[in-house]
């Protein structure tokens, strides 16, 4: 029974599963439209939340934040300074998932994810 168990492991250790979501929401957040599985659409949601929620904030100290989570400049400055206004009118919700299909490979479910502005 998953009683109480919050989050997929993806197949993968801790760190590697944070350094896969790291790289998805820098992926997101430069082409504001990506392609991947279902699994890691649904993994990736809530992180990005929280993400935007942070740089709403847009001080220094958000600024920070978003930095260390990252790790990107480019992306930390995009997400502040192009993402969030576009993004000011919401209070949630973000992103979009939108199932796309099977893998020709191995018939995984993908999906596309992106950013909703306005």
């Amino acid at each position: 029974m998953r009683h109480r168990v919050a989050h997929r492991k993806l197949g993968r250790t801790t760190s590697h599963r944070l350094a896969l979501l790291k790289n998805l929401a820098i992926s997101l957040i430069q082409y504001e439209k990506i392609e991947t599985t279902l699994p890691k659409a649904k993994e990736l949601k809530p992180y990005f939340d929280k993400l935007v929620t942070k740089a709403k904030k847009g001080d220094l100290n958000a600024h920070r934040a978003v930095f260390a989570l990252l790790q990107d400049k480019e992306s930390t400055k995009k997400l502040i300074n192009e993402l969030v206004p576009a993004l000011n009118g919401r209070t949630s919700g973000y992103t979009s998932i939108v199932k796309t299909g099977q893998r020709r490979g191995d018939a995984a479910q993908m999906a596309t994810l992106e950013i909703i502005k306005g």
